[in-house]
């Protein structure tokens, strides 16, 4: 078996979720990692769209902010900001909202917002810029992240982006159409919500991890599906295309800060 990180599982099962007929609203981080893997291995068609109104983009190495010039200058197209939001997102257009998260909780709620008390926080994080928006219009959404305690709580501080709320029919009670979060992906494991309950449920770990080290990383008492798989590893082209995108980023990224 080929040597591999926690981080590289991550990203490449992320990055296996996708199809080439996809048309994602990425998140900078690690949604932005697994988008392109997809792009540069089994979903070459895929279509890419960032947060700054770039359409079609195939950025030869990974952005900094959904500023960056990388996502213009190889995008397909470019349009503002209100079509991108109005047209392309509350339109329906979306088929993946692909984002991360400072804090989650049992059913896909997410907070990115503040950590504390809204007034006075321990940590104010970076916001929810178009988050709330991807959640709540795609017509579904993909989570990746690394678990901890501090990440995965049982009640988040703040609600920026609306997952399944309390779980069970909330969306549709609130007249939300979208089918929200289908799938997270951390260091440990897959999960996808019960079809009932909208709890998010352990379907698949990761080669060596196990449920002890599930339950370690959670602050909520974790849920199994019936029959638990294991995720395949990582494969050769996988992580070669993954390493390279990462050297490129980096070389890039120490020659501007030069």
């Amino acid at each position: 078996m080929t040597d591999f990180t926690a981080d590289e599982m991550m990203t490449i099962a992320a990055a296996r979720a996708l199809s080439n007929d996809d048309v994602c609203f990425v998140g900078i981080g690690a949604p932005s990692a697994a988008c392109n893997v997809a792009r540069l291995t089994h979903a070459p068609d895929i279509t890419l769209i960032y947060e700054s109104g770039t359409i079609g983009t195939a950025p030869d190495v990974l952005p900094l902010s959904i500023g960056d010039g990388e996502l213009c200058d190889t995008a397909v197209t470019t349009v503002p900001v209100p079509e991108m939001f109005r047209y392309w997102l509350q339109g329906g257009w979306i088929t993946v909202g692909f984002l991360g998260a400072a804090q989650l909780d049992r059913f896909g709620n997410i907070n990115t917002t503040v950590v504390g008390d809204y007034a006075h926080p321990k940590v104010r994080l970076p916001g929810g810029g178009g988050a709330p928006e991807i959640a709540a219009s795609s017509r579904e959404v993909f989570i990746t992240m690394k678990q901890s305690r501090r990440g995965f709580v049982e009640k988040i501080d703040f609600f920026t982006s609306f997952g399944h709320g309390e779980g069970g029919d909330h969306r549709q009670r609130l007249g939300m159409t979208t089918k929200g979060p289908t799938l997270l992906i951390t260091d440990l494991g897959v999960w996808k919500p019960d079809p009932e309950s909208k709890e998010f449920t352990v379907t698949s770990l990761h080669p060596g991890v196990t449920r002890a080290q599930m339950q370690e990383t959670v602050g909520w008492t974790v849920r199994f599906s019936a029959e638990v798989e294991e995720t395949e590893p990582p494969g050769t082209e996988e992580l070669a295309v993954l390493r390279d995108l990462k050297e490129r980023t980096a070389r890039a990224h120490q020659g501007e800060a030069a």
